[in-house]
This record gives C-alpha cells, sequence and structure tokens, in this order.
C-alpha cells in the first residue's frame, strides 16, 4: 500500500489535533505505521492549526511535501484557501463535505466527528479501528453520540 497523505487545517477550538489523532490511531489499530507532525501558532486566539499525517507500510517523515496531499481537511474557509496548494492534482478536497455538513450537524463541536465519517469512506481502515480510536480519545461521555454522528456521515 502506498503512502496516504492527510493534512487536516483550520483554527485553534475546532479539534484538528484530535481529528488527527483519531485518524492516526484508527491507521495504526489497522497495522499501519503512523507519522504525524502538528503546527499551531497562536491556536488559543483563534490562529492557525494544522496537523500532517501519514501511514502507510513505512512511513519516514511526519511533513507531507508540497502538492503531494491525498486529503485536505479543512474545517475553516480562510485555512481552505491558505492551504490548497498542499492537495495533489488528483486529492480529495473534502472542504464542500464540510459545508454541508454544517448544515446537517446542529452542534458544531460534533462537525470534526462527521468529517471523520466522511473521510472514513475514502480510506481502507476497519469500522472496527475507528470505533476503537474514538473511544480511546474521546470522553466516555460523550462516546455514544459521536459514534452515532460518525456513523451518519457513512450512510
Amino acid at each position: 500500500m502506498d503512502t496516504i497523505n492527510i493534512l487536516f487545517c483550520g483554527t485553534g477550538g475546532q479539534g484538528i489535533l484530535t481529528a488527527a489523532e483519531i485518524v492516526g490511531l484508527a491507521a495504526m489499530y489497522d497495522g499501519h505505521h503512523v507519522k504525524k507532525s502538528e503546527v499551531h501558532g497562536m491556536a488559543q486566539r483563534g490562529g492557525s492549526v494544522e496537523s500532517h499525517l501519514r501511514f502507510g507500510k513505512e512511513v519516514f517523515s511526519p511533513i507531507i511535501e508540497c502538492g503531494k496531499a491525498d486529503f485536505l481537511l479543512s474545517f475553516e474557509k480562510g485555512e481552505h484557501e491558505r492551504m490548497k496548494f498542499m492537495l495533489k492534482k488528483d486529492g480529495v478536497d473534502l472542504f464542500e463535505d464540510f459545508v454541508k455538513g454544517q448544515e446537517k450537524i446542529t452542534n458544531p463541536k460534533f462537525l470534526n466527528t462527521y468529517m471523520l465519517g466522511v473521510l472514513s469512506k475514502h480510506l481502507k481502515i476497519s469500522q472496527e479501528s475507528w470505533e476503537k480510536a474514538l473511544k480511546q480519545v474521546i470522553k466516555p461521555q460523550f462516546v455514544e453520540k459521536n459514534l452515532e454522528i460518525f456513523k451518519s456521515a457513512i450512510v
């Protein structure tokens, strides 16, 4: 299997780092080698946040080269515009799905979980590994609701 490169971007407080952590764990549970890098400037003040996630049979660097991202998962329009150059020509830009998700998901705290469900349709990671990762990262009192939102994005 080739290395999969996913770039998450948005602003502080949107759950970018949490979303990347969940995907990384799910890929690891499925037996992939995973590398992750985070860049957060003034994140606590709504500044830019990005996380590079790479997984596959063998991955040596956590940083995605310019124009090599297979997937761009943006949680904010300005950051989407700023980071589009990272997506490869035949890469998958999930920003339209994010906009649709904003209309479907009434509580924005669950929007990143919805987007992970959308992303999961493109990745060869088992449902069992996704659920295990969500249960490990999400606080116990919110696990069931997050699983429900995740699954709603798959159908």
